[in-house]
């Protein structure tokens, strides 16, 4: 995804691509569009070695290769001006010769021919690229319904988060988070539906409205990981209904930060309901451990498995960093199919620069350039990276007569 907006979005990635470009240079220098030098300088070599060649080997057939390569890396107008121009430089080159070595007409209407295709290329492949710019848009703004702007300081937390897209020609995936500020203190929650497309998504947006809710109304954290569980249920009965029969299962993570004590003290624990996800990260100046894996099984899958979600109370320091990730970070693979040692890299970046490593937005940054790296660039899965940290000072929990989202309007569950 191509930048990082600022202000209160929180590093989110999102791409603007409108209006769509009507042109596509693929080769660009300092700014500049240089996608007619290469096709130019390609022209110029061959009539040089045509030119300088002795008539038992002639090259300049090859300047079929100068409109085909301005196909590549041009648009259709381009494309046309070195269609028009190789015939020409052809006739100018073989005209040179003696008769008994010219190519002929034969070769002459092969260029021509070359030189028509190529612009056919080059505009299928501009089509191409603006169906994919589409769908590309489309399925980010599908994200950005899941995926709202987190306000900085909400409910008294430092937050930094990412989303990175796989690699899937915009099959997105489930991964969605959020931070509810509550009268109970705030709730964040991330998590990951499994599988892929509309229907994963879907999902994962009624996951998050159903947090919303209950993360501001309920004050027992497994309550609030519950109803997360009885909508899950319903959504897969809803998509039954339908005629899709893909009943599917959500991993998350809750995590409750108490309202501050008296006076203005900040308790040193957090609450914690784990579904099936990944352990989250604590990271402080002094050292990187992991919280406890919970006892929960996913969402969706509580009547099979008849484990009820449990709330686990533990220590927490109000100097550490909590950092939650979906299973796009540690199941990204190398070459070699080796995972990604994430404690290992957060443990050196901690070593290295202890303050650097701990602040939100750079352990995002650290995180989202190590999966990368890992990967060669190649994601398998979506990603999604959410730090969090409290405030000083902390801001205090909003009035309980207060809206549970002010800020993006009421969410409803269903």
């Amino acid at each position: 995804m191509a930048r990082r907006d600022g202000g209160s979005r929180t590093g989110r990635r999102r791409t603007v691509r409108w209006p769509l470009p009507t042109t596509e240079p693929s080769l660009r220098l300092g700014g500049i569009d240089v996608s007619w030098l290469l096709p130019t300088l390609l022209l110029v070599a061959i009539g040089f070695l045509d030119w300088n060649s002795s008539g038992n080997f002639r090259v300049v057939t090859w300047i079929v290769l100068v409109p085909l390569t301005a196909s590549a890396l041009s648009g259709p107008l381009l494309t046309c001006v070195f269609a028009v121009v190789a015939p020409l430089a052809y006739l100018v080159l073989d005209q040179a010769w003696p008769s008994r070595d010219r190519m002929g007409a034969g070769d002459f209407l092969l260029v021509v021919a070359c030189g028509v295709g190529a612009v056919v290329i080059s505009a299928l492949r501009m089509r191409a690229g603006r169906r994919a710019l589409k769908m590309e848009d489309a399925a980010e703004a599908t994200r950005d319904v899941v995926l709202r702007p987190i306000p900085q300081g909400a409910g008294g937390l430092d937050v930094a988060a990412v989303y990175i897209a796989a690699d899937s020609q915009a099959r997105i995936g489930g991964d969605f988070f959020d931070v509810v500020p509550s009268p109970h203190g705030a709730r964040v929650m991330l998590g990951d539906v499994q599988g892929k497309g509309i229907g994963a998504v879907s999902a994962a947006g009624a996951l998050a409205g159903t947090f919303r809710e209950a993360g501001w109304h309920e004050p027992d954290l497994a309550v609030v990981a519950g109803r997360l569980e009885q909508r899950m249920l319903r959504n897969n009965r809803y998509m039954r209904d339908l005629g899709t029969p893909e009943d599917r299962f959500a991993t998350a993570v809750l995590i409750s930060f108490p309202p501050l004590g008296p006076g203005g003290t900040v308790p040193g624990w957090i609450e914690l309901v784990n579904c099936g996800h990944e352990a989250p990260v604590a990271l402080s100046e002094r050292e990187v451990r992991t919280l406890p894996s919970g006892t929960g099984a996913p969402l969706g899958l509580s009547e099979l498995t008849g484990l009820a979600p449990r709330t686990l109370r533990l220590p927490f320091r109000p100097d550490e960093t909590l950092l939650l990730f979906t299973d796009g970070v540690t199941e990204a693979r190398d070459r070699n199919g080796e995972f990604l040692p994430l404690l290992d890299v957060l443990e050196r970046a901690r070593t290295d620069d202890p303050v650097h490593a701990t602040a939100p937005r750079s352990l995002v940054a650290l995180v989202e350039a190590a999966v990368r790296e890992h990967s060669v660039g190649e994601l398998d899965d979506d990603t999604a990276i959410l730090a969090v940290r409290l405030l000083r000072p902390v801001d205090p929990a909003p009035s309980s007569t207060a809206s549970p989202d002010d800020s993006a309007g009421p969410q409803a569950e269903d």
